[in-house]
C-alpha cells in the first residue's frame, strides 16, 4: 500500500517537473524581476492617479491601464515560475526521501541479519572453538581480526542507521518548509489574480466612458494626423537641406582636391614617365573618392562618422527626453480595437506634465527650429541620424547650436485633453522613421 501511494505521488509530480525544466531563470533572478515589475506597477499607478485629476478621459489613461494589466499578468507569470521552482525542489526532496528510506530499510535488514547471526553464535565456547580450530597461528590471528572487524561492521551499520534516520528526518522537515513556502507563494498568486480581475473591470468601465465621446476622440486623432503629415514633410525637407548642404561641401572639397591633383600631376609628369609602374598606382584621393560612394553625404565626414557610430552603439541605452512620462501612442500603425481607433504614428507620443523639460537624447547639432500649427519643433542631427522633438510650448536653443545629451531643448506643450505631451521622432538620412522605443533605455 505504501509503495502504491508513493508511485501515485511521483506520477502527480511529473507535470510540475516538466514545467520547471522549461524555466531558464533562477529563483534569485525571478525575485529581482518580480521586484522590478512591482516597482513599474507602482509607477504606473502613480501616473494614473495624476492623470485622473483631469476629468476628461484620454488615450494616455487607456495606455496606462493596458500597461498596468500587462505588468500584472507578468507578475502572475513570475509567481507561476516561482511555484514551479518550489515544486521542483519538493520533487527532488521526495526523491531523496524515497532513496533514504530504501537505504534505511536495507541497513536495518543487514543489521538485523548480523544481530541474528551474533545471537546464534553468542557462546564463548563457539568463539574459542572458532579461533582454536585454526590450522596455524597466523590463521588464528586472522580469525581474531575477522571477528573484530565483524563487530566493527555491526557498530558501523548501527551508526549508519542512526545517521540515515537523522538525515531522513531533516529532509522531511525541509519538505514541510517548502510546502509552507509554496502555500505562501500561492496565496500571493491568488491575490494578484484578484487584483487583476478588479483592474480588468476598471479598464472596461474606462472604455465604456471613453466610448461616450468617441466622435471627439476621432476628431482629435484627425487633427493629430494632419499635424503629423505636416511635421513629416517639414522634417524631410529639413533633412534634405542638410544632405544637399553636405553634398555641396563635399563637391567643393572634391573640386579643391582635383585642382591639387592636377597641379601635382603636372609637377610629377617626369617622375611618372621615368617609372611606368607608377601609372597603375591609384592616388589616395581617388581611392577615398571611390570609398565615399558606399555611404551618404552626412556620414562621410570624419565627424559625421564618429557621431553616427556612437549613436548606433548606444542603441537601447539612450536617455528619455523627459524625466517623468509614459508612451500614450506607440510607434507605427496601431489599433485600439476597444474604441474603433486606428492610426499611424511616425514616432512615439509621450504624455507628461505640462511644461516638463524636454531634453536631447544624444550629442548633436540643432538642424532646424520651426513651428507646426502653433507648436514648436526642434530637429537635432547626430551624424546621419536625426531626433525630432515636437509639440513644444517653448524652445531654448537655436539653429546651428551644438547640444549635449540631457541638455534642455524646450518645454512640453499640452494636448487636446489638457495633459502635457511631446512627440519624439528618430529618422536617418534616408528619411526612414525608426522606432524610438528600440533606441531609448528601458525605464
Amino acid at each position: 500500500m505504501r509503495k502504491l501511494v508513493t508511485s501515485l505521488f511521483l506520477l502527480l509530480l511529473i507535470p510540475a517537473v516538466s514545467i520547471s525544466q522549461n524555466t531558464p531563470q533562477s529563483r534569485s533572478e525571478l525575485e529581482k524581476e518580480r521586484a522590478s515589475i512591482q516597482k513599474q506597477i507602482e509607477e504606473v499607478t502613480q501616473s494614473l492617479n495624476e492623470t485622473k485629476r483631469n476629468r476628461k478621459e484620454s488615450l494616455g489613461q487607456l495606455s496606462l491601464l493596458q500597461r498596468k494589466l500587462r505588468l500584472r499578468e507578468s507578475a502572475i507569470d513570475n509567481i507561476n515560475q516561482q511555484v514551479n521552482f518550489i515544486q521542483n525542489d519538493m520533487n527532488q526532496s521526495w526523491r531523496e526521501i524515497l532513496k533514504l528510506r530504501k537505504e534505511l530499510d536495507t541497513l536495518k535488514k543487514q543489521y538485523e541479519e548480523s544481530v541474528v547471526y551474533a545471537y546464534k553464535n553468542r557462546s564463548n565456547y563457539d568463539f574459542l572453538n572458532f579461533i582454536f580450530s585454526a590450522a596455524s597461528f597466523n590463521d588464528a590471528i586472522k580469525r581474531v581480526a575477522y571477528l573484530k572487524s565483524y563487530r566493527a561492521y555491526r557498530e558501523e551499520r548501527a551508526q549508519n542507521i542512526a545517521r540515515t534516520e537523522v538525515l531522513l528526518q531533516s529532509k522531511i522537515d525541509g519538505l514541510k518548509v517548502k510546502r509552507e513556502e509554496k502555500d505562501v507563494v500561492l496565496k500571493k498568486q491568488n491575490k494578484e489574480k484578484e487584483v487583476l480581475e478588479v483592474e480588468k473591470k476598471e479598464k472596461d468601465q474606462f472604455i465604456s466612458s471613453l466610448k461616450s465621446h468617441e466622435r471627439e476622440l476621432q476628431k482629435d486623432l484627425s487633427i493629430k494626423k494632419r499635424q503629423n503629415n505636416k511635421l513629416e514633410l517639414a522634417l524631410r525637407a529639413a533633412i534634405l537641406r542638410e544632405i544637399n548642404a553636405a553634398k555641396a561641401r563635399e563637391a567643393a572639397e572634391a573640386k579643391r582636391h582635383a585642382a591639387e591633383n592636377a597641379a601635382n600631376a603636372k609637377a610629377n609628369s617626369n617622375v611618372a614617365s621615368a617609372n611606368p609602374a607608377s601609372k597603375n598606382v591609384e592616388t589616395t584621393n581617388e581611392a577615398t573618392s571611390r570609398a565615399r560612394t558606399n555611404t551618404t553625404a552626412l556620414g562621410r565626414t570624419p565627424e559625421g562618422m564618429i557621431v553616427s557610430e556612437n549613436f548606433e552603439k548606444n542603441r537601447g541605452r539612450l536617455p528619455w527626453p523627459v524625466e517623468a512620462g509614459h508612451v500614450s501612442l506607440p510607434f507605427g500603425p496601431y489599433v485600439i480595437s476597444e474604441i474603433n481607433v486606428k492610426s499611424n504614428n511616425p514616432g512615439i507620443t509621450i504624455e507628461t506634465h505640462p511644461g516638463e523639460a524636454v531634453k536631447a537624447i544624444f550629442d548633436g547639432q540643432v538642424s532646424a527650429v520651426f513651428s507646426i500649427e502653433g507648436a514648436s519643433v526642434v530637429l537635432v542631427r547626430h551624424g546621419k541620424y536625426f531626433s525630432s522633438y515636437s509639440n513644444l510650448a517653448t524652445v531654448s536653443v537655436s539653429k546651428g547650436e551644438s547640444v549635449k545629451a540631457g541638455q534642455t531643448l524646450g518645454k512640453a506643450g499640452e494636448n487636446a485633453d489638457g495633459n502635457g505631451e511631446m512627440q519624439l521622432i528618430i529618422m536617418n538620412d534616408e528619411n526612414r522613421n525608426l522606432n524610438p522605443e528600440q533606441w531609448l533605455r528601458r525605464k
